[in-house]
């Protein structure tokens, strides 16, 4: 059976009643995964809170931070603090040396390109070459695409193409997520599946987009956080109790 995720879910995390239309949504329309944008000084208490909903709506919960940095060295700053903290780890890449570091940085799980602007729009050739020696996967938002409209949702799509293009080309992996900052958000997972051929995904590609890679990024992540991982293969399998000489 096909497990769905959603890993982009952002909403105000003051509003716990908002938040639980949210996670009750998200379990009705079948995702098995969500994740939601935290702050980097999130308290015990309130990730607590997170996972007491999500386990009563029987839906999987994954930690996500969103970076903004301004500079590679506030990024490389950024990741050292958080990395150890969150299953996911996102990039806003405004910057050409921001997203040059962040394609190249093992630490960094997923990169968004947000910008409408041709010339501020930096997911490229030499990006995507970047990213393929990583473990970067492109996310795509669904939000932005149904939040705009005539020429800017034109300009958005015809950006989307060309990033599936050169992600299809190079390997780099692709995730979809909705944006959704409320249950009004939230689209059926056949939904965005429909979305991403207006961007020239085929079935297959979309439908592994919200299942089987964001799926395996967090299980990638939740074993290299596990105290038996050591480092890239090489996992803790057990301890002698006792040593006899």
């Amino acid at each position: 059976m096909t497990q769905f995720a959603d890993l982009y879910l952002c909403p105000d995390l003051a509003r716990k009643e908002k938040v639980k239309e949210l996670v009750f949504r998200a379990s009705e329309l079948g995702y098995h995964l969500i994740g939601i944008s935290m702050p980097m000084d999130v308290k015990r208490g309130l990730v607590d809170f997170l996972w007491k909903i999500c386990r009563d709506h029987n839906i999987d919960l994954s930690m996500r931070v969103d970076l903004r940095p301004r500079s590679s060295n506030e990024l490389l700053r950024s990741l050292k603090r958080v990395r150890r903290s969150f299953e996911l780890v996102t990039v806003n890449c405004t910057s050409k040396v921001v997203a040059r570091q962040a394609a190249k940085d093992h630490r960094v799980d997923l990169l968004i390109f947000p910008s409408l602007d041709s010339k501020g729009h930096f997911f490229d050739i030499a990006e995507a070459r970047l990213a393929s020696q990583g473990y970067a996967a492109l996310e795509i938002n669904m939000k932005s695409l149904l939040q705009s409209e005539g020429f800017a949702r034109a300009r958005l799509l015809s950006f989307l193409r060309k990033d599936v293009y050169i992600s299809r080309k190079h390997h780099i992996p692709i995730i979809i997520s909705s944006g959704a900052t409320d249950s009004f958000g939230m689209r059926e997972p056949c939904d965005l599946i429909n979305f991403a051929e207006l961007f020239d995904m085929t079935y297959d590609a979309a439908l592994e987009a919200i299942s089987t890679t964001p799926m395996s990024i967090v299980k990638r992540n939740r074993e290299k956080l596990s105290h038996h991982y050591v480092m890239e293969g090489v996992r803790v399998v057990g301890k002698e109790k006792n040593c006899v000489g």
